[in-house]
């Protein structure tokens, strides 16, 4: 069978980063994945090579999607502004591509090119921390509490775990400001 006119690999990944979004990650699968374009199962595989790359690449889409969100973030501001702007970042993603952020939580990092994405933005991380004269190996355990807390907020608030009628936004921010002054701990 000969593949559909204006149907590519691309597309296919495209259709995936849909998917994942507005049904959760668990929605991308040949047969939903095929019935969204309109062609049978077995003829998706004319222009992907398995469901497993097509997973892959929606990862790397929003694991590169997140570093450079948290670059234009962290770009022109340091220190305490910085982790803020990095932490409003990474919950903007949170937010707005909720599926490929699930996807992206525990990324196969025996992809070379899902590794390199993972630990780029683990890199840009432990440089903003490290502005606060905190040595490599302490930025390290620093970067871990922030993404937990981060991750944390994130989850909570899709699940809808956050009840009270306070701002979320307010209380992100005092977390994000008790989690800066706690960083004194790990100063040299």
């Amino acid at each position: 069978m000969s593949p559909r006119i204006g149907l590519d690999y691309s597309t296919v990944v495209q259709t995936a980063i849909q998917l994942a979004d507005a049904e959760g990650p668990t929605s991308v699968t040949i047969a939903t994945l095929a019935k969204k374009l309109g062609v049978r199962p077995p003829s998706l595989y004319n222009h992907i090579s398995s469901l497993q790359d097509v997973r892959n690449k929606v990862v790397l889409h929003g694991l590169n999607e997140l570093l450079r969100r948290i670059e234009n973030a962290t770009r022109r501001v340091v220190r305490e502004e910085a982790v803020h702007q990095l932490a409003k970042a990474y919950l903007t993603f949170a937010r707005e591509h909720p599926g490929v952020y699930e996807m992206t939580l525990a990324p196969d990092v025996t992809v070379e090119e899902i590794e390199r994405a993972s630990a780029a933005i683990v890199q840009l991380t432990v440089a903003i921390i490290k502005t606060f004269d905190i040595n490599e190996e302490e930025s390290l355990h620093a970067v871990r509490g922030i993404r937990s807390m981060l991750h944390g907020f994130a989850s909570l608030e899709r699940n809808g775990g956050f009840g009270l009628s306070l701002s979320l936004d307010d209380s992100y921010k005092k977390m994000i400001n008790a989690y800066l002054h706690g960083l004194t701990i790990y100063r040299k």
